[in-house]
């Protein structure tokens, strides 16, 4: 597979939220529409809906659309506790407020880094 993870970044530094950005970017592996992928993960920025209190969007949109492209429940599950994994040891949390520093004052992670990551560890999941 082609690396998509600078198409995941364009998208990112264009407007998308971290959800979306990823989700779109390898929306058409799973079949699904830029639109649709687009609205689907639009609830997901900023740590779902704004909060920041929840899981970093880049990552939903990654096992978002890992669901939908394995359509294997235990199968999806056991790539999404890889791709959470694989993040949390790589930036030391998978919650938003946490990798933007808002707990600590230390920012662990930039957004357009997160979409790289998420990306990359998707790609990893679909090879």
């Amino acid at each position: 597979m082609e690396t998509k993870v600078n198409e995941a970044a364009e998208r990112k530094m264009c407007g998308y939220n971290c959800a979306q950005a990823v989700a779109c970017t390898y929306c058409n592996l799973a079949g699904l529409d830029e639109e649709t992928a687009k609205e689907l993960t639009q609830g997901f920025a900023v740590g779902m809906g704004g909060s920041m209190e929840a899981t970093c969007g880049a990552i939903i949109g990654a096992i978002n659309i890992l669901g939908v492209i394995n359509k294997n429940p235990q199968k999806t599950m056991q790539s999404s506790k890889k791709i959470i994994n694989a993040f949390k040891e790589q930036n030391g949390t998978v919650i938003c407020k946490e990798l933007k520093g808002i707990t600590d004052g230390v920012v662990k992670r930039e957004c357009i880094d997160c979409v790289r990551d998420a990306a990359a560890l998707l790609e990893e999941e679909l090879k």
